[in-house]
């Protein structure tokens, strides 16, 4: 399978780099404030060290996020305007994308929801700020639905693609973003009391496992829209270089849905079992570890999205 021609090389890792890390951002505020601040009123011994691994994680995430929007701005100059590196990234043509293109505009309003994000994060420490950075970073994640084909969709179908294509990322940013905060908070609580550490685990895969739940129905059925509006049929989703790339990855997604279920089914009611013994630290370092490597496979889904951008939707390509 040919995953696109090698001048799309850098375009490719630029966008899957941008995802990730807007998912990354979005999805450690949004757990932040749905599952680890309702868990952790009364635990201060494993929130501050956990707050503030979450704050450095968003600042890196905004940093990535920001500096990869940059690229990705400058290599989509070189490629509308058809002209050599030197000559692309003048002021003139730069602003040309900005202010003549659907792509440019959506970026200005990007950055400047980036920017916004960025002053919340510097003033964390007042509540309202927390729930302005959430804001901002919800938004700077649904605007990446109007780069990509889903803008290319006319009429009332096209809002619909719209809407159903921001909603996948932001169930995206949910699930990979959240995971990133669950691991950093597990490994706070190994190192609390074994009694202690046991209830709050419980009560913080309870908590994500719901948030996960929601995220994945929300993303298979935007997906479903999605599929349909892109591929139409599925003869298509096999013959064609689009499908196959969608079909890798649903192969990864499906590898994600199975390691979550042994986290939700197998590993969570060890938990319960009380006395804090050996079994329930085992079950927090596999917790631990299936979680980690959900999100491996969840940055290898931001890759194939990053190629998926780069490609004629399956649609136009079989009649």
């Amino acid at each position: 399978m040919d995953f696109g021609a090698a001048d799309n090389g850098a375009m490719i890792a630029t966008r899957a780099i941008h995802f990730a890390a807007t998912a990354t951002v979005t999805g450690m505020l949004l757990f932040r404030a749905v599952v680890a601040n309702p868990a952790l009123r009364l635990q201060e011994a494993a929130a501050t060290p956990f707050r503030t691994q979450a704050l450095r994680g968003a600042w890196i995430g905004l940093a990535v996020t920001v500096t990869s929007g940059v690229l990705w701005l400058l290599l989509q100059a070189l490629s509308m305007s058809g002209l050599p590196l030197r000559e692309a990234v003048t002021s003139e043509v730069l602003a040309s994308v900005l202010n003549d293109t659907q792509f440019g505009q959506v970026s200005e309003v990007r950055a400047g929801l980036a920017i916004v994000l960025a002053a919340c994060l510097a003033f964390d420490r007042f509540p309202l700020a927390g729930w302005l950075a959430l804001t901002a970073a919800l938004g700077l994640a649904a605007a990446i639905a109007w780069t990509g084909h889903a803008a290319s969709t006319p009429g009332a179908e096209g809002n619909f693609h719209l809407t159903a294509d921001a909603l996948h990322v932001l169930a995206a940013s949910a699930w990979i973003g959240g995971l990133v905060s669950l691991v950093l908070l597990l490994a706070v609580i190994g190192k609390l009391a074994p009694s202690s550490g046991a209830v709050l685990a419980q009560e913080i895969a309870s908590r994500f496992s719901t948030l996960g739940v929601l995220s994945v129905a929300i993303l298979v059925l935007s997906g479903i829209v999605n599929a349909w509006i892109l591929i139409g049929s599925f003869r298509a989703l096999l013959v064609t270089e689009y499908g196959q790339i969608l079909i890798l990855k649903l192969v990864i997604f499906a590898f994600m849905l199975a390691f979550a279920a042994v986290n939700r089914f197998r590993l969570m009611p060890r938990f319960a079992v009380s006395g804090g013994n050996r079994g329930q630290s085992e079950a927090l370092r596999q917790l631990t570890r299936n979680s980690a490597i959900e999100i491996a496979l969840g940055l290898a889904i931001f890759a194939v999205v990053g190629v998926l951008g780069t490609q004629h939707p399956a649609i136009h390509l079989v009649k």
